[in-house]
């Protein structure tokens, strides 16, 4: 690795550590001629993902588009910038372990709405109001009742686990 400072071809590594959640490795290196310190970063290269516009253009994958999309649905809204962060890559390792060379725009809307709505439920219907471009009240009305039935379901089946407490006294 070629020095930052005095531009010699040969470094050595000094200390090297896992960063970013172990999808990086951070070294310090240490010049041989000059003896200056410096850091590297060293990142799995990945193929690029194309994603499939509704027009059928093809661009790249940006996660900071995906991130600003969903940052606009949380606005004013109790979502910690770090969970946006964490959906956003959880989004795109799951794209990347499908091994697919191409995704619709519309796969990774779904795929970030799954994930959007364990997070925040007002937040979701935001972000699927825009992706999903809603053109009347109807559309809302069925986002939030399928809300209302998903919120009911976890709520019974969270109460068919609790234990009842009158059967443990009749069992003594």
């Amino acid at each position: 690795m070629k020095c930052p400072i005095c531009g010699h071809a040969n470094s050595r590594v000094v200390d090297s550590r896992p960063a970013e959640e172990g999808t990086s490795l951070r070294r310090r290196r240490q010049c041989d001629d000059c003896g200056a310190r410096f850091t590297t970063h060293e990142r799995i290269q990945h193929l690029p993902l194309m994603v499939v516009k509704k027009d059928g253009r093809r661009e790249g994958f940006n996660p900071d588009k995906l991130y600003g999309g969903i940052a606009k649905a949380c606005n004013k809204r109790p979502v910690p910038t770090a969970a946006i962060a964490q959906l956003v890559q959880n989004v795109e390792t799951f794209l990347r372990q499908q091994g697919l060379m191409e995704v619709t725009s519309e796969r990774i809307g779904d795929i970030a709405m799954e994930r959007l709505i364990q997070l925040d439920q007002v937040a979701y219907v935001r972000f699927a109001s825009v992706y999903q471009q809603f053109d009347d009240v109807r559309r809302f009305a069925q986002v939030l009742e399928r809300i209302s039935r998903r919120t009911r379901r976890q709520s019974d089946r969270a109460s068919d686990t609790k234990p009842d407490a009158s059967k443990d006294l009749n069992a003594e």
